[in-house]
């Protein structure tokens, strides 16, 4: 019981499980800084739909909703994409410095913004694991810290540096478990003949220390998802692509034949509805004013 409570050992289990992680995805050629570079075209697209507008106008009124004001507000938006959520908050009138490092949604990042006045939104192009806060000058002077779905959080210290530059809030989100895929769950056994593994991720750390170490904030853990109808062609490529680079299974002609054999069964009309969702939380810590806040009613007539 007394681990529970060491805000130590968590800390030292979280950077050991991190160091693991990052090193097998570095062997395997992953590079965060880079990951996005085949997809820009594609996330900006997704990001300004009216889907992508919507889930970034309700996570927008979640902040707001607990007593964040953009108007006027010094944002760092870290891992800013093409603008996601850099543009909703240039135009409540908040001023960005938006991080980014790869170089194509740089480029949209730039046309996304480019109707707003001069130096309203500055783009940094570097890591934010390798940028000195304090020589930027960037101790405690932002409003608001902004971080969403970015790998920049994988350790207490990447935490410690984030809050280092906020001086009232600081956002964090990220995956409670991996994304899932409807059929890859459904098939699991089948393919390995063992129960389909949920691996919860780095939030519970993140809760557990934020708790232990005396922070105030907010936190929400919502499902979202999405759905689509393929053909079951379709669906077994996309199966097979799953298994193979989300799971690391190794793919030949025998599992394909498993997974081709179960479709045909199980959708024998040849139109399949694939549905991705997971579980995300989000985390608003409050550095300022730590008391609840309570929305206030307009005054009456």
């Amino acid at each position: 019981m007394s681990d529970f409570f060491n805000a130590e050992v968590w800390e030292s289990i979280w950077k050991e499980e991190s160091e693991v992680k990052r090193a097998r995805m570095k062997k395997n050629g992953i590079d965060f800084t880079r990951s996005f570079d085949a997809k820009a075209q594609t996330f900006d697209q997704q990001s300004f739909s009216k889907e992508g507008k919507e889930r970034s106008r309700r996570i927008m009124g979640w902040l707001e909703g607990q007593g964040v004001t953009l108007d006027n507000a010094s944002v760092l938006d870290i891992g800013a994409a093409s603008g996601v959520f850099s543009v909703p908050f240039a135009e409540r009138g908040a001023k960005i410095t938006a991080i980014e490092t790869s170089p194509p949604l740089i480029d949209l990042l730039k046309q996304n913004t480019s109707d707003f006045a001069d130096g309203q939104v500055q783009i940094v192009p570097s890591p934010f694991e390798e940028i000195d806060v304090t020589a930027m000058g960037w101790d405690k002077s932002f409003d608001l810290v902004f971080v969403s779905m970015c790998p920049v959080i994988h350790d207490w210290e990447s935490v410690e540096k984030l809050l280092q530059c906020a001086s009232k809030f600081c956002y964090l989100s990220m995956p409670v478990v991996p994304s899932e895929h409807n059929l890859v769950k459904e098939v699991w056994p089948l393919v390995t003949d063992q129960p389909y593994p949920s691996k919860l991720t780095e939030m519970g750390y993140l809760l557990h220390l934020l708790y232990l170490k005396g922070y105030s904030y907010e936190s929400l853990v919502t499902r979202e998802g999405k759905s689509k109808e393929v053909t079951r062609e379709v669906a077994i490529q996309e199966v097979m692509t799953w298994l193979e680079y989300h799971h690391r299974l190794p793919m030949d002609d025998h599992k394909r034949k498993i997974v081709s054999d179960y479709l045909a069964q199980a959708y024998p009309s040849d139109r399949v509805v694939i549905r991705e969702e997971g579980r995300y939380g989000k985390v608003l810590i409050r550095l300022e004013d730590q008391s609840m806040y309570t929305l206030q009613s307009p005054p009456a007539d």
